[in-house]
């Protein structure tokens, strides 16, 4: 039997940073799964835990509203569709913080493999879309860790479509509603689906998303995530008594 060890590789931030964090002592890794509203992440990431924990790490799930500090008010906000772009944008940036400080930095200290259901890179998106200056957005979260892996779920609009309207999950703010109140929401959630899957591509090549097709099975997305994990953050080390010795005999030729 072969266990898996975790590559070192420095921390960094995306700017300036968060005041007071010793990147050093952040031993373990951020993982992030991208992709717009439909696409799997939430299916993945739960596959994604178990599946690691069976290989014996702390894994440690993360995601979007789920601040202890903002996430009832972001959604008590949004059930009242008042949200305007500047407002949505710092309630989503005071979430993120919130669970950087107190979550997601914590757990990579201790060694954990943090799991996150979307990163910045979907304020990036949606808040290109609603026309807020981009390169402010890129410095409000210049706070940000660099994630270890991004995993970018791929889809076109209209597999995305099928998938939608067969959980009837097309709601108000994933059909983009705020930006055009006229339209119906069938046209809007295309007007808006489809710049927002323009964004997230253009996103993947700037910062060297791992994109993975996202209309393929479940299972066989699964298994391209974990071969991507082993490939880029596993060392295999021996882990019996046996192999500990044929490794050094074979260090010593």
């Amino acid at each position: 039997m072969v266990g898996y060890n975790l590559v070192e590789r420095p921390k960094k931030y995306f700017g300036l940073g968060l005041p007071n964090v010793d990147l050093n002592q952040l031993k373990g890794k951020l993982i992030t799964i991208e992709g717009t509203d439909g696409v799997g992440r939430s299916t993945q990431i739960q596959l994604l835990k178990e599946w690691l924990e069976i290989q014996g790490f702390a894994v440690m799930e993360t995601g979007w509203t789920r601040s202890k500090l903002v996430g009832k008010t972001i959604g008590d906000a949004k059930e009242g569709h008042w949200l305007n772009p500047l407002t949505y944008t710092l309630l989503y940036t005071t979430d993120f913080a919130d669970r950087l400080e107190n979550e997601i930095v914590p757990a990579l200290r201790a060694g954990y493999v943090v799991l996150a259901d979307r990163y910045i890179f979907t304020v990036f998106a949606r808040t290109k879309v609603r026309n807020v200056d981009p390169q402010w957005i890129r410095d409000l979260f210049g706070f940000a860790l660099v994630p270890d892996l991004v995993f970018y779920l791929k889809i076109d609009f209209n597999t995305l479509t099928r998938r939608v309207l067969d959980s009837n999950r097309m709601d108000y703010w994933e059909a983009g509603m705020d930006l055009n109140p006229g339209l119906d929401i069938y046209d809007s959630f295309k007007k808006y689906q489809t710049q927002l899957l323009r964004e997230f591509d253009q996103l993947a090549k700037e910062f060297n998303f791992l994109v993975i097709d996202g209309r393929k099975s479940i299972s066989r997305i699964q298994n391209e995530i974990r071969t991507r994990i082993i490939e880029n953050l596993f060392t295999k080390e021996p882990v019996t008594w046996t192999e500990v010795v044929l490794h050094e005999l074979e260090e010593r030729k």
